[in-house]
């Protein structure tokens, strides 16, 4: 091995993405599946936790619970521990984010010597968590977020500044925090055998990242769907006036 060859190998095994779901299940090892929980809980109810990423490191996560984990991801993970471990973090988060906007979100944000909260919690997105809430209404809102990434991480304490209760907030936030995470993990439970017939191991890591972004498209459809049958009815309305 050349000189080259032995600084392109240093360089690849010290090097890290945060936004590379499969960087973060590598560099966690055999504590991947408290990653994962820990990375749930964060983008849900911690604003700092908006840039993680949750679709795609659920959907490898999945994957690394399969049989060929080894092959795709290099790691291995219990099936049943993310499939109950990854919706209770998902939905403690989100439930910590409620309280905290509930609680100081309307102080914090009003408060001029609270600059990093306002660097990190902007003026839009609590007009497109406001938004959300009028044209799907709070329960389809926090259902529907989990889905969206950014979304996800701010509507949960825009919902509590904007009056949400606590006991509605949390039966939706169940119900969205179980479809989200499961939902996703299974998709990469279940497809990783047929994605190792489709592509050869030695190129996995050139179509996984293109696949991860196939799947979150497909996880954002109930948003499109909402969006398509509130259109029909507003054209409806409008033709009937």
């Amino acid at each position: 091995m050349n000189l080259a060859d032995k600084a392109r190998t240093v360089l690849d095994g010290i090097a890290f993405n945060p936004l590379n779901a499969k960087d973060w299940l590598l560099a966690l090892g055999p504590f991947a599946m408290v990653g994962v929980w820990a990375i749930m809980f964060a983008e849900t109810g911690l604003l700092v936790g908006f840039f993680l990423p949750g679709d795609s490191l659920l959907f490898l996560a999945g994957v690394a619970a399969s049989e060929v984990a080894m092959e795709i991801v290099g790691t291995k993970i219990s099936l049943t521990g993310l499939l109950i471990g990854a919706p209770i973090c998902a939905i403690v988060g989100a439930q910590l984010g409620h309280f905290m906007g509930a609680k100081y979100g309307k102080k914090l944000f009003e408060n001029p010597k609270g600059r990093l909260f306002k660097k990190l919690f902007k003026p839009e997105y609590v007009e497109k968590a406001e938004y959300y809430f009028q044209k799907f209404g709070p329960a389809k809102a926090v259902v529907l977020a989990r889905f969206i990434p950014f979304v996800r991480t701010f509507l949960n304490p825009v919902a509590g500044m904007l009056g949400m209760p606590a006991r509605q907030f949390l039966l939706w936030n169940i119900i969205g925090g179980i479809l989200w995470t499961d939902g996703i993990i299974l998709a990469g439970y279940l497809l990783a055998k047929k994605i190792l017939d489709i592509i050869p191991p030695e190129k996995i890591d050139r179509y996984i990242l293109p696949a991860v972004f196939v799947i979150v498209f497909i996880s954002m459809i109930p948003i499109f769907v909402e969006a398509i049958k509130n259109y029909v009815v507003k054209r409806r309305a409008r033709a009937n006036v």
